[in-house]
């Protein structure tokens, strides 16, 4: 894990050839099922973890509980996932062209919400492919700095270069 992905790139597996995952959808939202009340005070926000394969076999996938970690604010302090509203890919058999999509409802302090990282260990055929690591931010599009956040912020530079990118290739 040399660098972070950016919420929304794929990383493809080397060691499982045609494999690839990306964290996406990284927005604020309340969970179907109601909150828990381990959560009172903290604001929820979702996220969806995509596995495609692109190769020429099936693989079987496995991302539950513990093989996805996920930390928020400038000291990566541990959110809270819901379990409980939360849906993993248990055991899925993922053939060519195809895609599985693990659902994950976690709370955290709201101000902490700009920078959110989430690092993800995939299984796959009863192998552990390498932790990798994705950051990205509620409100970062709109601008909006959290209270007691630096701008030179991982996520914030993230934001930024993505928006450069964005308006260079609009101009070009």
């Amino acid at each position: 894990m040399d660098e972070p992905n950016v919420v929304g790139d794929w990383q493809e597996y080397d060691e499982h050839a045609g494999l690839r995952v990306r964290v996406h959808r990284l927005e604020q939202s309340e969970p179907p099922r109601g909150r828990d009340d381990a959560a009172e005070g903290l604001t929820y926000f979702c996220l969806r973890v995509t596995v495609e394969n692109r190769g020429a076999g099936h693989s079987t996938i496995h991302l539950e509980d513990g093989q996805i970690d996920v930390r928020v604010g400038p000291e990566g302090e541990s959110a809270f996932i819901d379990w409980r509203n939360s849906q993993f890919i248990e055991g899925f058999d993922v053939y060519p062209l195809r895609r599985a999509t693990a659902v994950l409802y976690a709370a955290g302090p709201e101000a902490a919400l700009g920078q959110v990282d989430v690092q993800i260990q995939l299984r796959v055929d009863d192998d552990w492919a390498d932790r990798r690591l994705w950051t990205g931010g509620i409100g970062l599009q709109d601008g909006a700095l959290p209270a007691g956040q630096g701008r030179d912020s991982l996520a914030r530079q993230v934001s930024n270069f993505l928006r450069d990118q964005a308006a260079e290739e609009g101009t070009a």
